[in-house]
């Protein structure tokens, strides 16, 4: 393997870096990071992220590499359009459990000893579905964004082992990246774990800005870039 592959593997990993933290990708985490209490669980949220959008990269980017075939804009652009509506789920469920979380803080209020150990025991079963949920949206959003990858990959890249090793190592890129944004972006949410009332303020900030950011994802593609004038030929 010559110095030049080395130089495009190393540039895929700083744009893997560079792509984790696009607007819409720390928007969907920071809806799971809102409910963890724990900074390295925050971590762990950010590294299943970008297990799953690599795994959707590596699955579909290779597929469409090896068949020397791309991704028609209309399809592209509605996987686009897809993430804009899972950012508005996000957002919606985000808002929805704060009051969940007032009716459980009631009920732990009222029955103390009891309530604390179901309270441990449901924070458990919410921390590996937050992990299967950031992996889940890491796939859409590889998924998403594969067609863009597929055409990065086959201009920079000879070979097809090339291009699988570009984007494993663009993959590293992202979940590195994703990593440290999400250990950052985690801090406010530990530090307010304590403080109810801080700790509701910024969940519902989260689901706000998820469902907001996710109806105006929606508008641009749909009315802005006319995926929808693509899809009414």
């Amino acid at each position: 393997m010559d110095i030049g592959i080395f130089s495009i593997l190393g540039i895929g990993f700083i744009l893997g870096i560079k792509h984790a933290v696009e607007p819409d990708h720390i928007i969907a985490v920071s809806t799971i990071a809102s409910h963890t209490k724990k900074l390295w669980r925050t971590s762990l949220v950010g590294v299943f992220w970008g297990i799953g959008h690599t795994a959707t990269l590596l699955a579909v980017g290779l597929g469409l590499i090896l068949t020397k075939s791309t991704l028609p804009d209309k399809w592209s652009g509605l996987l686009e359009f897809m993430v804009g509506g899972m950012l508005v789920y996000l957002g919606i469920v985000n808002l929805m459990s704060i009051r969940k979380k007032k009716t459980h803080l009631q009920q732990h209020q009222h029955g103390h000893e009891q309530h604390k150990h179901f309270l441990s025991k449901q924070s458990n079963s919410h921390n590996h579905t937050s992990y299967l949920k950031s992996l889940l949206i890491g796939l859409v959003h590889g998924l998403a964004g594969s067609a863009a990858m597929v055409l990065l990959t086959m201009s920079t890249v000879q070979t097809v082992w090339d291009g699988t090793l570009y984007i494993l190592i663009f993959g590293l890129g992202t979940i590195t990246g994703m990593l440290f944004f999400t250990t950052i972006l985690g801090i406010p949410f530990v530090l307010s774990a304590n403080n109810v009332n801080l700790k509701l303020t910024l969940t519902r900030i989260t689901g706000a800005v998820s469902m907001l950011f996710g109806l105006y994802y929606m508008y641009s593609l749909g009315i802005s870039d006319g995926l929808f004038q693509l899809w009414l030929k």
